[in-house]
Order: C-alpha cells, then structure tokens, then sequence
C-alpha cells in the first residue's frame, strides 16, 4: 500500500474533565492532536501506512507527541525539532453536546517554523495522498513548505486532500483567512468541508449552489460533512449522501479528521487513482464506513486515541 502524507501542526490537545467553558473546568488531560495528525491517526488506525511532516519544539509535549504517534505507527522520522518555539498547545472547552471550542497558545508554536528547505523530495516517491488544512497556512515559514509539500506531491503523481478546517481565532485578519483558503483551494483533487464552513466561504448556505463554485482548478471531489445529519459527496459526474449516525456524543475533537482520514483509507485500499470514474455505490459505501468510523470515535475523549481499528468497525 502507499502511504498518506500529512503537513501541518501537531499539538497537545487539553481535554477538559467536564463540560462548560475553560474558566469552570476542574481538570485537563493532555492528547496528542493537531487535524494533520489526526487524520494520519485514522489513516493508521485502519491499517494504513503514514507520515507526518511537522516541526515540534525541544520540550516534554514534543517527546510525547513523537512517542504516541510511534505507538500508532505514523512514521515520525521526518519531524523536525527547534528550540526557537515550542510545541503548540490548544486547550479545549466542550459543550454539554460534545461540541468543542479552542483556545491555542503558539505565538509562535514550532509547527509554524517547519521551512520550505526541509521537505525532502526523496518522501513523496511512494505517496497515494497529500493531506493539508489551514491552521498553517497563516503567513510564516511553514506556509510555503506547505506549497513545497504540495509541488513534490503533484510531481509524484499523489493526490491532494484539502480540509481547511477553519480555525477563526487564529487568524487577526478574517478575510485574509478567506482569501488563503481560496488560494490553496485549486491546487486539492479533494476538499472537504463542514456545514459550520459553507457559508463563510461560500457565502451561501446552500451546497448545491456552493459546489459550483468549489468545483475549480484541480478539484474533482468535495466532501460535505454535516455532524449527525450524515455527509455528501459530489464528484462532476455523480453525487451520494448518507445519513448520520445518532449517538452519544461526549467529545468531537478529530471527528471531521477521522472522517476524511477514513476516507482517504478506503481510497487508498481500493487502490482508487481516478476520482472521476467513483461509481455513486462506491461512494455510498466510502460515505457509510466513515460515518461509522466517526459515530465510534465521538463517543470517546480525545481524537487518535478515540479512532477504532478496521476489525472494531467491522
């Protein structure tokens, strides 16, 4: 099998022991996270082979983000360290439904140090997927190791999976996150998006309309996630939908990162290079296996440690 590379941050999430906002929470406990890391986890966890491309700082987060990403056999020998930054750390305040909010503390975190010089080519020979979000994409170094990533990644032939997964509160400026989004947007054969997204990128709240516009540059197929309510997918030439799993949910961190990492695995397995000939029963079934895999993993904390293995889907 080839193998899924991810770039983009790693980081600790602090997962609070109760529900409410920060200032009520009791206790916190430390999970490795970061969405790059978290797709690579779901990607692993199912049986895949993966890679991480990040930077961490010279610290204790660092050493145990690197140690639980070898326990879930992510290949961790292209991650680079520094000690002008440390590891970036995002605490975590759930709501009574599990859903989530983020506070982070990177000004600057290492990830956003990672340089353009330190992608190695050599990575990307035995590469299926590329997969990037936004949290990088702010303007620092690591932003054009991402275009780097992505130039090595299309020379080999992968594809390129794009989740912008947006997070608002690291960015001064909305609009320029807007604008990057879009920027980077052509250059994905895959883009998933989020109900909670559409709009703000789209300015509609209507997918059907939305995917005119997110059909553009190298884009072939678009994952709609919808939370409980299911997901869509749309390719130029068909369209599936499935409906949600109802669950429990106690924590949603990774929950859009399990499903696209899923997703990306099912691809991967069935040895898929050409999006444009998915059949829409392929889909239905890549659509149903992922929310599966993201109705189990909602009802544990965390993100990687919450993932099932293909045999617990089973």
């Amino acid at each position: 099998m080839k193998k899924c590379i991810a770039i983009g941050e790693a980081l600790i999430d602090f997962i609070p022991s109760n529900t409410g906002l920060t200032k009520d929470v009791v206790s916190f406990e430390p999970k490795v996270g970061g969405a790059p890391a978290n797709v690579l986890g779901a990607f692993a966890k199912l049986g895949g082979e993966s890679i991480l491309l990040t930077k961490l700082g010279e610290d204790g987060f660092a050493q145990k983000i690197i140690e639980e990403l070898k326990q879930n056999k992510i290949d961790t020998s292209y991650i680079k360290q520094t000690k002008q930054a440390n590891t970036s750390l995002a605490f975590v305040a759930l709501q009574e439904n599990g859903n989530r909010e983020f506070t982070f503390y990177r000004k600057p975190g290492a990830d956003m140090l990672l340089e353009k010089s330190e992608i190695d080519e050599e990575v990307f020979k035995q590469c299926f997927a590329l997969h990037f979000c936004s949290v990088d994409l702010v303007e620092c170094p690591t932003k054009y190791a991402h275009i780097q990533a992505i130039t090595y990644a299309k020379q080999s032939g992968a594809l390129i999976s794009f989740d912008p997964n947006l997070r608002f509160a690291l960015w001064d400026d909305l609009q320029a996150l807007k604008d990057t989004v879009w920027q980077f947007i052509p250059y994905a054969n895959i883009l998933k998006i989020s109900d909670e997204e559409l709009e703000f990128l789209c300015d509609t709240s209507d997918i059907q309309e939305a995917i005119l516009k997110l059909m553009i540059g190298d884009v072939k197929l678009v994952l709609y996630t919808k939370g409980s309510q299911g997901a869509q997918v749309f390719t130029k030439y068909t369209q599936a939908q499935t409906e949600g799993i109802r669950v429990k949910a106690v924590d949603t961190t990774g929950a859009g990162d399990g499903f696209i990492g899923s997703f990306l695995f099912q691809l991967c397995n069935d040895q898929i290079e050409d999006l444009d000939k998915l059949s829409k029963q392929q889909l239905e079934n890549y659509l149903t296996f992922s929310n599966q895999f993201c109705a189990y993993s909602v009802q544990r904390k965390g993100a990687i440690d919450s993932y099932p293995t293909y045999q617990e889907i089973k």
